[in-house]
């Protein structure tokens, strides 16, 4: 049977932008907006926020589904627990790797070398608000953060989008359902009817993406301008090169040793990138990369666990930013650290970021509870890397989506799951797989 179309004539060959094409035309637009009208451009917010309140509002249910389907569907409940258990262990090592290796990297370069840095008492009120909450960060420890994995209540989970108590919850529902048996199937196809809905919203409201990445661009370019990166420029430089090496070696060497083409992979989420890098959100482009891996070969169960969990646990580009910032600011502040007082802060830096994603701020919050661990350090410090935190953010945000890209594709290679044939079918375009042939 033919697969016929009642398309007219010539309708085939209708240019009908992607969203690609749109999100581009949407930074354009907002980076004249922002330079020429900046009075109508700070107004431009409110698009920004509209999408990602969007996304909030459908991406927790969805995580649920998708995690509990997985779960279900894996038949066992024990290769669930050991696809968790290795999870955890690539994400530690990864984080820890890293960590060292911007440490390492920033001694060896010394970015703030030959600048100077003496607070005032404005800068200490500008910190105070991360501060306080770097306080409470701190103080939680390792035991703050086992009772944050738990909810208060299953409805709390969702209703502050919080993504490791989702986990949680659904990774406990999901076990459940697989003990009950046959009593639990009506609930289980009731989710899987959910996850259906819930990705056809998503479908929807990523649609209007390049609303928000418009809403981003001309706010950020109103409010900055264009030469706002030049007090700290060789900072923001080095730690982009630092996140395009982190992508290209390590990452791109992780890809090559599971068979993927790096080059092809990046250019399969190149949508998400670009949303990513205007927004410095990678939140709105999680039910996005869910389903991108998913449909490349990647089983659901691994997709499901793997990347909401390194949402909050594999945050590589946070680790090389830390380390960099650590550096930075004892050499503009002219306090030399002990070996001592540098270990204290890379494992304070190593649990204080983890489950912390999606808090205003985050990368600020995370360091100041870091520098906690050196007092020598002045915390009023931190008004230098606020200036250019946005900026940061670019490198940060996109660094932390390609982690959680390549952390399914290793999960499945180790686990013997991935589908070989269908990542070839998926990210070798169709010219060159008719020419090789």
């Amino acid at each position: 049977m033919k697969n016929d179309t009642t398309l007219p004539a010539g309708a085939k060959h209708r240019f009908r932008p992607g969203i690609f094409s749109q999100v581009v035309a949407a930074t354009c637009l907002g980076v004249l907006l922002g330079l020429f009208v900046p009075h109508l451009a700070g107004e431009c917010r409110w698009l920004t926020d509209l999408f990602l309140r969007l996304i909030l509002m459908a991406v927790g249910p969805l995580l649920f589904c998708i995690v509990v389907t997985g779960i279900t569907g894996a038949g066992s409940l024990s290769a669930v627990g050991r696809l968790g258990f290795r999870s955890l262990i690539y994400f530690e090592g990864m984080t820890t790797l890293v960590l060292l290796l911007s440490v390492g990297a920033a001694m060896l370069l010394r970015p703030g070398q030959g600048m100077t840095f003496t607070p005032s008492a404005e800068d200490l009120h500008i910190v105070s608000s991360y501060a306080a909450n770097a306080h409470v960060l701190h103080g939680q420890g390792i035991t703050g953060f086992i009772l944050g994995l738990i909810p208060r209540s299953s409805v709390a989970a969702f209703a502050e989008g919080n993504i490791l108590q989702i986990l949680f919850f659904a990774i406990l529902t999901g076990c459940c359902l697989s003990r009950i048996g046959d009593a639990g199937t009506p609930v289980t196809r009731l989710i899987e009817s959910l996850s259906a809905l819930f990705s056809r919203m998503m479908r929807l409201i990523i649609a209007l993406a390049p609303l928000g990445v418009l809403g981003a661009v001309a706010t950020t370019v109103a409010e900055y301008g264009l030469d706002a990166i030049d007090r700290l420029a060789s900072f923001v430089v080095l730690y982009f090169v630092a996140i395009a090496v982190f992508i290209v070696v390590i990452l791109g060497g992780c890809l090559l040793a599971c068979g993927v083409h790096p080059g092809r992979f990046a250019r399969y989420f190149r949508e998400e990138i670009l949303i990513v890098t205007a927004t410095t959100s990678s939140d709105s482009v999680l039910p996005s990369i869910m389903a991108k891996l998913e449909n490349m070969g990647i089983p659901r169960q691994v997709v499901g666990l793997v990347v909401p969990a390194g949402y909050s646990l594999n945050l590589d580009a946070l680790s090389i930013y830390l380390g960099f910032a650590i550096v930075f600011l004892a050499d503009v502040t002219g306090s030399p650290l002990t070996l001592t007082q540098m270990l204290s802060m890379l494992a304070t830096a190593l649990i204080t970021s983890k489950g912390a994603h999606g808090v205003p701020g985050i990368a600020i919050v995370v360091l100041a509870a870091t520098l906690s661990a050196a007092p020598s350090i002045p915390l009023s410090s931190l008004v230098l890397l606020l200036a250019v935190d946005w900026f940061i953010g670019i490198a940060r945000a996109v660094g932390n989506l390609a982690g959680n890209c390549v952390a399914p594709v290793v999960m499945a290679v180790w686990n013997g799951s991935l589908d070989r044939s269908r990542v070839q079918e998926v990210l070798v375009p169709r010219g060159k797989m008719r020419s090789s042939s």
